[in-house]
């Protein structure tokens, strides 16, 4: 039994640092495009205030600024599920310390967003970065690990 313990923790080890490391690249690639659609959605909307766009232009920018908040939920989503699991697994709870408050942040970003701040919302999401690699190098490598 206690091998097999052993077994499931380190397994479950595995997979966490796995989950940990997808979620450090789709938050760094999440970024690195809304770094350049909150850019254009600001010109856009100072073009829009001075009456330089067309209704259409001005309807796709709206547009594209719920599909951003979209994004950021599903983000959080996936942020979420894993914070639980580190909160809920007994053998990754050693590192929720580190990993404790990505959804929050997340959330933060989803409220910057909302409020057409677009630039600001990724501040939080490098935090969440920050923390994803904090947990990671808080984690036994995977070739510590025995199977």
């Amino acid at each position: 039994p206690t091998t097999t313990t052993a077994t499931t923790n380190t397994l479950e080890i595995k997979q966490g640092a796995d989950k940990v490391s997808i979620q450090i690249k789709n938050v760094t690639k999440f970024i690195y495009i809304l770094g350049g659609v909150a850019s254009g959605f600001e010109v856009a909307d100072k073009e829009a205030k001075t009456g330089k766009l067309s209704r259409t232009v001005v309807d796709k920018n709206n547009q594209d600024k719920q599909t951003v908040i979209t994004s950021i939920r599903n983000l959080k989503a996936g942020l979420a599920a894993l914070e639980v699991e580190f909160r809920t697994k007994p053998s990754l709870k050693n590192y929720l310390f580190q990993i404790q408050g990505i959804t929050d942040l997340t959330t933060q970003s989803e409220d910057l967003a909302s409020a057409s701040r677009f630039t600001e919302s990724g501040k939080p999401l490098l935090l969440v970065i920050e923390k994803l690699a904090d947990t990671l190098a808080a984690m036994p490598s995977a070739s510590s690990l025995s199977l």
